[in-house]
């Protein structure tokens, strides 16, 4: 990585994958701030800043959000302080046309390097239908995975377990046909830039972390 330019990471991979904790494992690694679309939206929301007041009337609405909004809220966190030596994108982007918006705001200010976590869907399937979730605590466990040692109840606070009921067969292949739609192109976009490295993610977590550790110091190079 070049002295004067800061690292900007992406972090790409499908739901279930566990690209969200390994994405916060990263970032604090390699000190740098995590930032998450989902949870720029809950914020705003939250806050009710301007931006969170037109998202809650489009969602409201029940439309979906255009890119150019989110795109206002993602650069309304980059540009603060802690960002200017480099920053960790978690669910951004989603689409070329995002990737593009991106590329035209951020083009020769960053080191870019995009970690794409690949776990086969059927692997997917059993790890989201298997989850189960504290209703006390918000532990996660899993049926083949990490089994309660007594059945129905949180190993960590004796709570009461249950299964979202969007943790179908059939929902999680939804949102798996829907991502690739999105992402195979996405994955090209960057492949041509040389800037794509791929870590398979079916290993235990703390390999897939070391691996994509290696992959990102290998990339700031």
């Amino acid at each position: 990585m070049t002295e004067e330019k800061p690292l900007l990471v992406i972090m790409m991979g499908p739901p279930g994958a566990g690209k969200g904790t390994q994405a916060v494992r990263l970032a604090k690694q390699f000190d740098l701030p995590h930032i998450s679309t989902g949870d720029l939206f809950r914020k705003n929301l939250k806050e009710g800043t301007p931006l969170g007041l037109q998202v809650k009337g489009i969602l409201d609405a029940g439309d979906l959000v255009p890119d150019d909004i989110v795109v206002d809220m993602l650069f309304d966190r980059i540009a603060q302080k802690d960002c200017h030596k480099g920053f960790l994108l978690d669910g951004f982007p989603r689409t070329i046309p995002q990737a593009e918006v991106l590329s035209s705001k951020t083009d020769g200010k960053f080191n870019v390097v995009v970690l794409d976590l690949r776990v086969a869907d059927s692997e997917i399937v059993k790890r989201i239908t298997g989850r189960l979730m504290c209703k006390e605590c918000g532990n996660i466990q899993h049926k083949s995975y990490s089994p309660p040692a007594k059945e129905g109840l949180c190993d960590a606070c004796g709570g009461e377990l249950y299964q979202r009921s969007d943790d179908t067969e059939e929902v999680v292949k939804n949102r798996l046909d829907a991502y690739h739609k999105q992402t195979t192109p996405l994955i090209g976009y960057y492949d041509k830039q040389s800037i794509l490295y791929s870590v398979q993610g079916e290993s235990a977590p703390e390999e897939v972390f070391q691996n994509l550790c290696n992959k990102l110091e290998t990339a700031k190079i």
